[in-house]
């Protein structure tokens, strides 16, 4: 006989997981995903390179209405894209570049974009957890190495208070 399932601890973060066959699906995602952010939200984006970060935060961009064409910041490091309409701001951060934690990151003062802004940071494992005890971690996996394999397999999780009634299943619909 199969033991009971240990009872939901709302501590416990419940991972959603998405396929994702296409870019355009991958952008599909991000206007779904953006329909459940609000001003305050951190999105951590994370993933191999080519994995399809970029293209979320361009369907996210899209949902939430905001100006400019979300590109990779990688250059930039970060770029604010004014809403369109009454909703928030997108802040869109590559930290693919910057080798240090919350310290090498003051600079763009993320702490004082995010009351009034979605941030959506690539690469911000290890670099912007300490803004926040409330974030959405998203992780694209695709297979490496010599493949045309556009296959992605997406893991969003919610973690703290403002994800624990948060439906992330209407994310796989």
């Amino acid at each position: 006989m199969e033991a009971p399932a240990a009872p939901h601890s709302p501590a416990d973060p419940q991972p959603v997981e998405i396929i994702v066959t296409s870019p355009e699906q991958m952008r599909e995602l991000g206007r779904r995903l953006a329909k459940l952010l609000r001003a305050g939200d951190l999105v951590m984006l994370s993933g191999e390179l080519g994995a399809g970060k970029t293209t979320l935060t361009r369907g996210l961009g899209e949902g939430l209405d905001v100006r400019g064409a979300v590109t990779s910041p990688t250059f930039v490091i970060a770029r604010v894209h004014p809403s369109l309409g009454d909703g928030p701001p997108l802040v869109h951060v590559d930290a693919y570049r910057l080798s240090g934690g919350l310290d090498e990151m003051e600079d763009l003062d993320l702490d004082v974009s995010l009351p009034d802004s979605v941030i959506v940071v690539e690469w911000g494992e290890g670099k912007v957890e300490e803004l926040t005890d409330e974030r959405l971690q998203v992780l694209i996996h695709r297979a490496v190495g010599d493949t045309t394999d556009e296959v992605r397999h997406v893991t969003v999780t919610g973690i703290g208070d403002r994800w624990e009634a948060v439906d992330l299943d209407v994310l796989t619909a």
